[in-house]
């Protein structure tokens, strides 16, 4: 419970703040790059630091770094609401600041996965993982909301929300939450950054699950960053410039976060155990295809909604496979770090996926769907062919421990 809380607030602070930075920043005079490079701090600070974070959690436990995670997160958005209170160029260097620093904190996702793994057995991390992106998925649908409320009270009024929030998360992560993980129980080898990343890579299934994880996040994005575009494009009596029209948007997020939350919490755990985790994977991604290739082709109400409705049911399928398949690949001693890798491939996704989609949409508006629903397709095809062969299912890893493939 207090690790699904953990995740649910850091998410809905985070939820409260991403509205407003186009908002903020336009305010405040940002140039496209400076916009660009603020709203990018976060994923990029997460790329470098999820595995430092979760190479951490391995060698002092999970407890002392979801403590200073949490209360650093909340610095962050008192860092956020002085910048909000600022003009100029003032306010856009505190902004960035603020995300990056953000960005640092918010790697703590990787550690409170790798405390699931430490106190769920083999065959119940896929379903609990699901609890997770269900945690993640809430925390986007309330966050926006909450913004929306905040800021009749002013500018610096969201940011001084999240960091009360954040700091609730971190009072009960210190009075409730016990260690999971005994660090003087094993060795735990020290590697460079990038040293860790080519020893994860390199093993066997799981480099291939980050790199699947990798392309979902990527095709995701596509959907994330362009929706609202596509819909003022394929919906031409949708008016981005009224307040109607913007809430529209909104409310199309939230349907899409819900679906996603619904599957992730409930069907995540069953799925699993009727078909195994290869082949959940694969099916998730043939999903995610069959949605985005027709996306940008529908023009009427109940196609755009049947697409929204299979995309977050295949992506929300995605995510908690991947993460338990990794984690019951991974001995004991590497969770952090390797769980820290797979989150740093997602990053990565979320800063390359942006650019890319919004890039070819502005050429032609299918482009960027069709292609991402091309390689889903694909890396559906190679998660079936590749990912069941050798695995150790679940019910083995209960009698056996985890695999260290």
């Amino acid at each position: 419970m207090v690790i699904f809380l953990t995740v649910f607030l850091d998410l809905v602070g985070f939820g409260i703040v991403i509205p407003l930075l186009p908002i903020y920043a336009r305010n405040f005079h940002a140039s496209g790059w400076e916009l660009g490079a603020i709203a990018a701090s976060f994923s990029a600070m997460q790329f470098f630091f999820g595995p430092i974070l979760g190479r951490l959690s391995d060698r002092i436990g999970r407890r002392p770094v979801l403590l200073f995670s949490t209360a650093g997160a909340s610095v962050s958005y008192v860092i956020f609401a002085y910048a909000s209170g600022l003009d100029g160029r003032a306010a856009l260097l505190w902004m960035f600041l603020a995300r990056a620093f953000a960005g640092i904190c918010g790697a703590n996702i990787t550690v409170a996965q790798a405390y699931i793994a430490d106190i769920t057995p083999p065959e119940q991390r896929s379903k609990k993982m699901g609890l997770i992106g269900m945690a993640f998925g809430l925390g986007f649908i309330f966050g926006p909301a909450i913004s929306g409320v905040a800021q009749r009270f002013g500018p610096t009024a969201p940011g001084w929300v999240a960091a009360a929030l954040c700091a609730g998360n971190f009072l009960l992560t210190l009075l409730i939450l016990p260690e999971s993980w005994k660090p003087d129980s094993a060795p735990v080898a020290s590697r460079p950054h990038i040293a860790q990343w080519v020893h994860t890579m390199t093993r066997p299934k799981v480099g291939l699950l980050i790199a699947i994880f990798f392309l979902a996040t990527f095709c995701f994005t596509c959907f994330e960053v362009t929706l609202g575009l596509l819909i003022f494009k394929n919906f031409p009596t949708v008016d981005p410039k009224t307040p109607a029209g913007v809430s529209l948007i909104t409310y199309l997020f939230i349907y899409a976060g819900l679906i996603g939350a619904f599957v992730q919490g409930g069907a995540t755990g069953r799925l699993v155990k009727a078909m195994g985790e290869p082949k959940l994977i694969a099916l998730s991604m043939f999903l995610v295809a069959l949605s985005l290739g027709p996306m940008p082709f529908a023009t009427t109400w109940p196609a755009m909604l049947l697409a929204l409705a299979l995309l977050s049911i295949g992506s929300s399928l995605t995510r908690p496979p991947v993460f338990g398949m990794i984690s019951n690949l991974t001995p004991a001693t590497e969770q952090g770090v390797t769980l820290g890798v797979a989150q740093s491939a997602g990053s990565l996704a979320r800063i390359l996926g942006p650019i890319f989609a919004a890039t070819l949409f502005l050429y032609e508006a299918p482009l960027p769907y069709l292609i991402c629903a091309a390689i889903s397709l694909l890396t559906g095809i190679l998660a079936w062919q590749n990912l069941a062969a050798g695995y150790v299912s679940a019910a083995t890893a209960k009698k056996t421990g985890p695999a260290g493939a």
